[in-house]
């Protein structure tokens, strides 16, 4: 038998819309296939990420069946039917039943790892290792999450409690926690036994498959018939046709609320690799890149700003005395908004949905 990260399917999850980071996020170009933090994209950046434990004939990309022409453009390399468009928005609970079965058609007794195109990583060596160990784990038949070693009080992420160590780097899971509120983030930081949720999860699929059967058995049914496909129709492109007929017939629900928070025997791996989610302008500003601590990407003309997100696409932005300010403009909408708004983005995207041609 191969060695367990010879049998990694790693399984990215890029169908989000990234309505928080218009105006630059759009339907057609969501965040996911932006390149905010380097020449590459974000979702070109997870791929790069897990090349050389993952090729790419082991990497499937599940994103909306909208953008699957976009993603197969992005990554030439990825052979194009391991890029599956899902024909309806359905959380990521469908997502990862659907990584486990395809993954069984990559690869007998394939271990999947389930991962967001939209973190950014600072040491993808250390995350490979923590990947490698968590495969090792899964092997055994657990199910295992990577936790983040927390370097703030952190209140926009949840949290997963430790218990018992069970190896090096390695824990079991007490308990998910949802997102605190600031005191009892520092609590947990201080207390050393709390980890950031990164919402990565590495299990054999098979085991996958059965926790999905114990904790939702209709998405089990709605999906089963993809479990017959051979790997020949995933390779000439005909199983994304029974998904298709399939899919809108699942439950919406995250794999967290949906198989994970009802699991008895989880495991977590540690990180400590200079992660962060990509989730908000404001979350640019942990990758500050001048020194009065903005964050500055495109055509920006900066002057006596501090603490700021200044951004223009196709455009030039002259930033004259701002704090604490973001401003992002292209070439058809500018945005402006105190930067600790920035969770609030979605209103304004809420207000333009009569306004197509901007979203």
């Amino acid at each position: 038998m191969n060695s367990p990260t010879e049998r990694l399917v790693c399984a990215v999850m890029a169908g989000g819309s990234g309505t928080r980071f218009w105006p630059m996020s759009r339907r057609q170009r969501p965040k996911q296939l932006l390149a905010l933090m380097s020449g590459e994209t974000l979702l070109a950046e997870t791929l790069a990420r897990i090349e050389s434990i993952c090729p790419a004939e082991r990497a499937l990309v599940i994103t909306a069946a909208r953008l699957v022409d976009s993603v197969r453009e992005q990554l030439p390399d990825l052979p194009a039917s391991h890029v599956i468009g899902e024909p309806v928005a359905r959380n990521t609970a469908p997502c990862f039943e659907l990584a486990a079965i395809l993954a069984q058609k990559i690869c007998d007794d394939a271990i999947i790892a389930l991962l967001p195109a939209d973190h950014h990583i600072g040491a993808p060596a250390v995350f490979r290792q923590a990947l490698t160990l968590a495969c090792e784990q899964a092997d055994k038949g657990h199910i295992v999450t990577l936790g983040v070693v927390p370097s703030r009080p952190e209140t926009g992420y949840g949290y997963i409690e430790l218990s018992d160590s069970v190896g090096v780097g390695t824990h079991r899971v007490e308990r998910f926690v949802e997102k605190p509120d600031f005191e009892k983030a520092l609590q947990y930081v201080r207390g050393g036994q709390h980890l950031w949720n990164a919402g990565v999860f590495v299990v054999r699929a098979d085991v996958a498959r059965q926790a999905v059967r114990r904790h939702l058995p209709a998405l089990s049914d709605a999906l089963e018939a993809l479990a017959d496909c051979s790997p020949m129709q995933l390779a000439d492109g005909s199983l994304q046709q029974a998904l298709n007929e399939r899919f809108e017939s699942c439950p919406s629900i995250s794999v967290d609320y949906g198989v994970m928070e009802h699991e008895e025997q989880l495991y977590c791996v540690t990180l400590d690799a200079a992660w962060s989610d990509v989730g908000t302008w404001q979350s640019l500003l942990d990758h500050r890149n001048d020194s009065q601590s903005n964050y500055i990407r495109g055509d920006v003309l900066e002057i006596d700003c501090e603490g700021s997100v200044l951004v223009g696409e196709g455009v030039t932005v002259a930033a004259l005395g701002l704090r604490d300010t973001a401003v992002v403009a292209t070439e058809d909408a500018v945005l402006v908004m105190p930067v600790g708004r920035s969770q609030d983005v979605r209103a304004v995207v809420d207000a333009l949905k009569d306004r197509k041609e901007l979203l």
